[in-house]
């Protein structure tokens, strides 16, 4: 059972940056996607950016050139380095795990409705 728990939301101005951790345990597959996912409310949950276990990323264009996605492979963390931060980027920021994968990152970026594995969430809020 993949388990993923998230840290590093908060609060920030307009302009300024935050750091999310996903730390995943248990995954036992060789090819997957993880995946940085948010909900505003009243909206639905949106694709922000993912990685597959190759290093192959995909970007929402919305955070394009704001946010970086990354993962460490030893025991492996998930990253999302988030700058240039706005008021529309204030939402729930979820990981989601993808295992085992049969889609690309490009294609994994809109499915969320694939990803079996969910972390409980960190709040992120931008303040003008």
């Amino acid at each position: 059972q993949v388990q993923l728990v998230e840290s590093g939301g908060g609060s920030v101005q307009a302009g300024g940056s935050l750091r999310l951790s996903c730390r995943v345990s248990g995954m036992i597959y060789s090819y997957y996607l993880l995946g940085w996912f948010r909900q505003a409310p009243g909206k639905e949950r949106e694709g922000v950016a993912v990685i597959d276990s190759d290093d192959s990323t995909n970007y929402a264009d919305f955070v394009k050139g704001r946010f970086t996605i990354s993962k460490d492979n030893a025991g492996i963390t998930l990253y999302l380095q988030m700058d240039s931060l706005k008021p529309e980027d204030t939402a729930m920021y979820f990981c989601a795990a993808n295992a085992p994968s049969t889609m690309s990152a490009i294609q994994g970026l809109n499915a969320v409705d694939d990803y079996r594995f969910w972390g409980q969430g960190t709040q992120v809020t931008i303040s003008s």
